[in-house]
């Protein structure tokens, strides 16, 4: 039977649906009724991503120093990747990842890949699984599958989070020519920060169509808590480990 995606709710086996009682549906509400409580609420998590995020970069030096070396070492080009994505509200920032491509490559195969997965234009191939991440891409230096396959690449997000432009939690930053893609129903992901990790990286990943992750995300919007938030920051490594859709 085919499944209803417009609403759902997550569990370990991804999602479960949205007719739970209310008080599973999360805690510490980011969007409630009075203007008081939302700015809480905002305020709360803004707190939480800045917190985090120095934790994360003030531990984590000595493994950016390391990363850096085995880039430089590997191949040549600057270290960070930085390019342009669309946050909240459609405006625009510069966006840091460590580097692991090839310079100088073009980017029309992943925007091409990306047209085809917004339009739904990719197979589900039933034996295989699901294929909805551009697999064996020859741009990818030897260290830079490594990183990716860790999700290490990310690391720099951090400084985007403490800049303001993104938050730990959240769905995931686009390219502008893959947003200019949007119709005006998928533009509602714009609604709120990108997210360094997010619903998606812990519910299914590449194993979701398109239709898929912005219902998902659509819940997480609608759903917005700081409950929500720590659980998914804590499935994050186990995801990770596990290489779930990866």
């Amino acid at each position: 039977m085919k499944k209803n995606l417009a609403t759902f709710r997550y569990s370990d086996q991804k999602v479960i649906p949205l007719y739970m009682s209310e008080g599973a549906r999360g805690a510490f509400p980011l969007a409630p009724a009075t203007a008081g409580s939302r700015y809480a609420g905002a305020s709360a998590k803004r707190a939480l991503d800045v917190m985090f995020s120095i934790a994360v970069v003030v531990i984590g030096m000595p493994f950016y120093a390391l990363i850096a070396a085995m880039i430089k070492i590997t191949s040549e080009g600057p270290v960070l990747f930085v390019q342009d994505r669309v946050g909240r509200d459609g405006r625009p920032f510069k966006f840091y990842k460590f580097r692991t491509m090839l310079v100088d490559c073009t980017d029309q195969q992943h925007r091409n890949f990306a047209e085809d997965f917004i339009k739904g234009r990719l197979m589900h191939d039933e034996e295989n699984g699901r294929v909805f991440k551009l697999k064996n891409d020859p741009r990818v230096t030897s260290i830079g599958r490594f990183l990716r396959r860790t999700s290490l690449d990310e690391l720099p997000q951090f400084i985007n989070v403490l800049r303001g432009e993104m938050s730990l939690v959240g769905p995931r930053p686009e390219e502008e020519a893959v947003v200019a893609l949007y119709d005006e129903r998928q533009r509602g992901r714009l609604a709120i920060k990108p997210g360094l990790t997010g619903p998606m990286q812990v519910y299914g990943r590449s194993d979701l169509t398109f239709e898929e992750r912005l219902a998902m995300e659509r819940d997480y919007l609608d759903n917005l808590s700081l409950l929500t938030d720590l659980q998914i920051l804590m499935r994050t490594p186990r995801a990770i480990v596990r290489g779930e859709g990866s």
